[in-house]
């Protein structure tokens, strides 16, 4: 039988692991490039100024009409989803003249600080004919949906206002464009981790960690749109507290079935009671003035 021998001071390729070592150190180099990179694009540009809010924001799209586009793009989806227009002519009115009426109290606001909404013309308010989901949602830009289940709910005119001017808020705090360029940033990240890690596991752990960090910035988001819900509500003449009507509409609709808040983009409506609470409190600190709309 034939042996190979191995001069002194030289071993066997793989006895000591140095091509283990040496694909674990490309690894690391490769996820760090990516890492790196992941950052330098998400960080290492000026933040957009909200022209609304004057806030400094990371967003995917930096020019409004990019939203606006995009958000048009989904509408007919979105539509189709939950049923489509609700044929009511007098509720898809009536849901419009709300709308309207938030977005002609939030103009007032700006004026005296010379700024304006740039979606002011790209709003648009649609009720959707299903019956059974119970859900509002806004899409970039300005496209704003309630369900017909959600709609029949609710009890006051004032609770329609609240639902409409929570999601005018998500539309007029971009949140839709930051999570796009968040879910960016943590997707590099996470490809990163999968790759220092060299095992499909490993990718699987990262991914679930980028999933449950974007999770908390949903519920960030909530609490914000929840904020301008109060705002606008008044703004536009009605109660604010009608917000505190839409969280136990919400509440009831769960039936005690929506997943542990952790996991959740949205906070549980029974504890999101309390908030609005103190959001009604911050912003009226002599109390809620007399002869607004329920």
């Amino acid at each position: 039988m034939t042996r190979i021998m191995f001069p002194h001071g030289h071993r066997q390729a793989g006895a000591d692991g140095g091509p283990r070592r040496s694909g674990l150190k490309m690894r690391l180099i490769i996820a760090a490039v990516i890492v790196l990179f992941t950052l330098v694009s998400y960080y290492g540009r000026p933040g957009d100024e909200n022209q609304i809010t004057g806030e400094s924001q990371r967003v995917a799209f930096h020019e409004e009409a990019d939203e606006v586009q995009l958000g048009l793009q989904a509408v007919r989806q979105m539509a189709v989803q939950f049923g489509g227009a609700d044929p009511d002519p007098g509720a898809q009115a009536r849901v419009k003249r709300v709308g309207e009426e938030l977005l002609e109290a939030l103009d007032e606001s700006l004026e005296p600080g010379g700024r304006s909404n740039p979606y002011r013309d790209d709003f648009n308010f649609t009720l959707l004919a299903d019956t059974k989901t119970v859900n509002a949602f806004a899409l970039p830009g300005g496209q704003v949906f309630i369900t017909r289940a959600l709609y029949d709910d609710l009890e006051t005119e004032g609770q329609l206002a609240g639902v409409l001017g929570h999601e005018v808020g998500h539309v007029i705090e971009r949140h839709g464009n930051e999570r796009m360029a968040q879910h960016q940033l943590f997707q590099g990240l996470a490809a990163a981790g999968g790759v220092a890690g060299g095992d499909p596991q490993s990718a699987k752990m990262a991914q679930a960690v980028a999933q449950l960090a974007q999770m908390k910035y949903g519920r960030d988001d909530e609490l914000e749109s929840d904020q301008w819900g109060v705002r606008l509500t008044a703004m536009a003449g009605y109660d604010p507290r009608s917000m505190i009507g839409v969280m136990e509409v919400l509440d009831r609709a769960s039936q005690g079935q929506s997943p542990p808040e952790f996991f959740s983009t949205h906070p549980k409506p029974a504890n999101r009671v309390e908030y609005i609470k103190q959001l009604i409190a911050k912003e009226f600190p002599n109390g809620v003035p007399g002869g607004l709309k329920r």
